[in-house]
């Protein structure tokens, strides 16, 4: 990624919009309960970048959860339209988890990892190349 390229993104209205100055970290996929939950889905697809290169324009509204291995998580959402935006876990707190969807580019997008599989329902495929854990260290 030159100094040029900016990662940008956004909610379904577009009044939460942000950019990225840097290459994502990693992608993974959570099967956690909360997460299938908050997306209504059976995943919550997530790409962790670095706080430092996060810009946002527009206000999210934070829900305060706590994950289920009792670490302190805050879900960023549009107050407008729903849309999950980020989230921000303490133990990563040098990065912020982009809800992989909001990306506008996701077609390099390659998870490589899978946590909560415990909770990881039943009709979904296994995905190539992921790692998989039972619950998460984080």
């Amino acid at each position: 990624m030159d100094g040029e390229t900016r990662v940008t993104g956004s909610c379904l209205c577009g009044g939460v919009t942000y950019s990225l100055s840097a290459p994502p970290v990693f992608t993974a996929i959570c099967h956690c309960r909360h997460c299938q939950r908050q997306t209504g889905s059976a995943f919550s697809l997530v790409t962790g970048f670095p706080v430092a290169a996060y810009d946002q324009s527009g206000p999210t509204q934070v829900y305060h959860d706590t994950s289920e291995t009792g670490r302190k998580l805050e879900r960023h959402f549009c107050g407008i339209c729903g849309s999950a935006v980020l989230s921000r876990i303490e133990p990563l707190a040098d990065l912020v988890l982009i809800k992989s969807g909001t990306l506008d580019a996701t077609e390099d997008l390659q998870p490589v990892v899978e946590v909560f599989c415990a909770s990881r329902m039943a009709f979904l495929p296994d995905f190539d190349g992921t790692e998989r854990h039972a619950r998460s260290n984080v």
